[in-house]
């Protein structure tokens, strides 16, 4: 009743991997999720980027990011350098950026250099602005962190004459050591 057949199935071949598709070199993806400073956070030094950030509370320094969001409370001291930058709230520094979309809320003291900028009704901007084709091309890059800064500590030359001295001048009539 149930006998086994004595040739085999067929079995069908896998059908060929589909041909690779040809395209532009994309961007690096992001993880979607941005860092964000919250309105409460104030962030001193500079802050580096490869996804997006939102920045809601302040910062004294430069940011470096792949999209950048700064709301309408946040303060920025410093310069921006960003593919995407959207300006609600005050920055006070340069911005770099392949898009620039400054809010009817921003209020921006510094140059522009931009691919594409939007301004709205109500925005306030105070300097330059400059078209270029790629602004972030000679834009500075992130300094290393251990790397000793000789700005920072004055060279003997420029010291006052009295932190010269070694040790404090000794009482008259005091014995020598």
């Amino acid at each position: 009743m149930f006998s086994k057949s004595k040739e085999p199935e067929p079995v069908a071949a896998p059908p060929p991997p589909p041909a690779p598709v040809k395209r532009a070199a994309a961007p690096p993806t992001r993880n979607g999720v941005p860092s964000i400073i919250s309105a409460e956070l104030i962030v001193r030094g500079t802050l580096i980027s490869a996804g997006d950030v939102q920045v809601d509370g302040k910062v004294d320094g430069d940011i470096r990011a792949a999209a950048l969001v700064i709301g309408d409370k946040a303060v920025i001291v410093g310069d921006v350098y960003a593919e995407d930058a959207v300006v609600r709230g005050r920055v006070e520094g340069s911005i770099r950026a392949r898009k620039v979309q400054l809010c009817a809320t921003c209020h921006v003291e510094g140059n522009i250099l931009h691919e594409a900028l939007s301004v709205e009704s109500g925005a306030f901007f105070e300097g330059n602005c400059r078209h270029t084709d790629n602004p972030l091309a000679d834009a500075p890059q992130a300094e290393p962190a251990n790397k000793p800064q000789a700005a920072a500590q004055p060279s003997s030359a420029s010291r006052p004459a009295a932190q010269h001295q070694a040790m404090p001048p000794r009482p008259a009539g005091a014995p020598a050591s």
